[in-house]
């Protein structure tokens, strides 16, 4: 590399905070866009976006009020929030992390071992993971 360039970014950083579909599936599909490109993808969950992962709520899109949007979704065969995941986990490239601070204001701490979210944090370790990282998205 010469000198001046700097070296292309090693990682993406998603915090999702909206639980709203197209927010979501938004950005999932950021993070496997990194990922097909064989950058690491790290998602932060929290709020409505960690609720709708304790929930399950991941197959079937739920855009309210614009069934259009929702027929054109599935006839043009666009993955389920579930299928991005499961994209993103296989590649060996992505971590999913929670927030633990949401998981409490959620009252869900019960749900947390059956989520399927293997890293729980709080904004001290999550600021300490990201530091530096100059792709971050935040929906």
């Amino acid at each position: 590399m010469s000198a001046g360039v700097s070296p292309p970014p090693t990682h993406v950083v998603v915090f999702l905070h909206s639980g709203d579909y197209d927010r979501v599936h938004q950005g999932l599909s950021i993070a496997a866009a990194a990922v097909a490109s064989g950058r690491k993808a790290e998602v932060y969950l929290f709020w409505w976006a960690l609720e709708r992962f304790l929930h399950g709520t991941l197959d079937e899109p739920d855009f309210l009020g614009r069934d259009d949007v929702t027929n054109r979704f599935e006839s043009r065969g666009m993955p389920t929030l579930r299928a991005l995941l499961a994209h993103l986990t296989d590649s060996g490239l992505f971590t999913l992390a929670g927030c633990t601070g949401s998981l409490g204001a959620l009252g869900a701490e019960a749900r947390a071992d059956a989520s399927g979210i293997a890293l729980w944090l709080g904004w001290s370790a999550i600021l300490q993971r990201t530091a530096g990282v100059t792709d971050r998205f935040y929906l």
